[in-house]
């Protein structure tokens, strides 16, 4: 198992929701998963930017400066090719994970 599986969680959360939209801001980072967990999931400011550091930090995303809808600048996000890498390396360790638990949970 992974030394940080929560933090491991939210970097898959975040390159995941990359993968798939594109350039993003934070904001709409947090709104597109709050969205595509029907309000299940709720990624904090807190949280969310020091892992967007990090993330950059090993490659995985890239930013860039912009202007937001509604005439905010804004930091904008996007994936990278390591980030690819990782998100495929995340995707199957957090599948391991899920196994483990559903084998613990169905043990008799």
């Amino acid at each position: 198992m992974a030394k940080n599986d929560l933090q491991g969680t939210l970097d898959l959360l975040v390159l995941k929701t990359l993968s798939r939209m594109g350039l993003l801001h934070g904001y709409a980072i947090v709104g597109y998963i709050q969205r595509a967990s029907e309000e299940r999931l709720r990624v904090e400011d807190g949280s969310l930017y020091p892992a967007l550091h990090r993330m950059e930090q090993n490659g995985w995303i890239a930013s860039e400066w912009g202007v937001t809808g509604t005439g905010r600048k804004a930091k904008y996000y996007k994936l990278t090719a390591a980030g690819r890498k990782q998100l495929v390396a995340a995707e199957k360790e957090f599948e391991d994970l899920v196994e483990g638990v559903r084998a613990i949970l169905s043990f008799v």
